[in-house]
């Protein structure tokens, strides 16, 4: 009997989730998909590893109306197909890991409580993340968890890039930037050795653009800095997110409008970014398909502040050898890489349009000063490697039967 690695990424109204069977120091997959739709119209759909479909089925909302349910939905149906392995442990993507977590670490119950006190760093997301854990430990306390964080990879910067220009106290205490989508820059920063082997350690600038969003620079394959900052607010507009905003706004609403600092965050969180601009929407999608100016607005304001991202952060790395473009809008919104390289075509930059509009793994036209790439991401496979040299490092990979 085979081993295998279930990986589970959390959001606030979905489960994705991957089932990896190990083979020797890599994975392979051979299950994913996702439980979306939470609360309000629940799905489970999957997909073995040649992309035959296994099961699309929608749920009563008082069946999957939290996150709780939808892991024990999964799991229940999990089980029923992986009669032909052992399922040795489970990585789970965590956001935030504070200054205390620099790798993937083990579950137990200090690290849970640890782990809780980031829920206000990131609402959004931690609670999210930690609500499987749960569950999971619940269902299986014998089962070995590994927490893989957001964070994690940008630890290191250098002390300017991590800094506010905060009395030190405050940074002593914790209260600085600790950048995000770290999982998904590991693992294009991996795939670039194999894509670009001649790039991979040079000047990169990837650009995670999805429904959540930020820029990070590398150099050596390691990040020097990127946009996002103590929390996941900062930096780029997103889709309900604000991105970076003068702090006098956020005491203007508090004092002058009587706004509550709940009210301040849920308004900063959830009706900000291109939803705000647009009053539309917060689907890029539905943006592009829209023929209102105000589409069109948000769209040239996220583009914009895209461009001036990358023109930021090649003055930390000195220079750009390789921009990338992935996640769901980076990979797929043809129209947005155009409007972003478009604007930095003053830096020598320029995109083979026929290559872009496909969305071609290189986009670069011939004599671009940088390469252009578009590299889709994979969070869970680098969960899912993450996890095995977790558990082949310690004792506790004695398989178990069931999630």
């Amino acid at each position: 009997m085979s081993e295998a690695l279930f990986v589970v990424n959390a959001g606030s109204s979905s489960i994705k989730f991957k089932l990896y069977r190990v083979a020797g120091d890599d994975i392979e997959l051979m299950i994913g998909g996702a439980v979306d739709g939470i609360g309000t119209r629940p799905r489970l759909r999957a997909k073995d590893g040649s992309g035959t479909v296994l099961i699309e089925r929608s749920f009563p909302v008082a069946e999957v109306s939290n996150a709780s349910q939808a892991q024990h939905v999964l799991g229940d149906w999990v089980i029923g197909q992986i009669q032909d392995v052992s399922v040795i442990g489970i990585g789970h993507r965590v956001v935030h890991g504070g200054p205390i977590y620099a790798a993937p670490v083990l579950v137990d119950d200090a690290v849970m409580k640890t782990l809780e006190t980031f829920i206000p760093l990131a609402p959004l997301h931690q609670l999210s993340n930690l609500e499987p854990i749960r569950v999971l430990r619940q269902r299986r306390p014998d089962l070995p968890q590994v927490a893989c964080f957001d964070t994690a990879f940008h630890r290191g910067h250098p002390e300017l890039s991590d800094r506010f220009a905060l009395p030190r106290a405050l940074y002593d205490e914790g209260v600085r930037r600790y950048g995000f989508h770290g999982l998904s820059y590991e693992y294009v920063s991996q795939a670039l050795r194999t894509i670009a082997p001649e790039l991979a350690d040079k000047r990169v600038i990837i650009a995670h653009l999805g429904s959540g969003a930020s820029v990070c620079a590398l150099h050596g394959g390691r990040s020097i800095e990127t946009t996002m900052g103590f929390t996941a607010l900062d930096g780029l507009p997103m889709g309900t997110r604000s991105g970076s905003l003068d702090p006098g706004v956020v005491l203007h609403l508090i004092e002058q409008k009587g706004m509550s600092p709940a009210e301040v965050g849920h308004m900063l969180y959830h009706e900000s970014g291109l939803l705000g601009l647009s009053g539309i929407s917060n689907d890029v999608r539905a943006l592009l398909e829209s023929d209102r100016p105000e589409a069109a607005m948000a769209l040239d304001f996220f583009s914009l502040r895209v461009a001036q991202a990358f023109a930021s952060l090649s003055v930390s790395l000195g220079g750009v050898d390789a921009l990338v473009f992935t996640a769901g809008v980076g990979e797929n919104a043809h129209q947005v890489r155009r409007s972003v390289v478009e604007r930095l075509h003053w830096t020598g930059v320029s995109l083979d349009d026929e290559a872009n509009l496909r969305n071609a793994g290189r986009i670069d036209a011939e004599g671009s000063r940088a390469a252009i790439f578009v590299v889709p991401t994979d969070e869970e496979r680098m969960i899912g490697q993450h996890t095995l040299r977790l558990l082949r490092t310690s004792s506790l990979t004695e398989p178990v039967a069931a999630l």
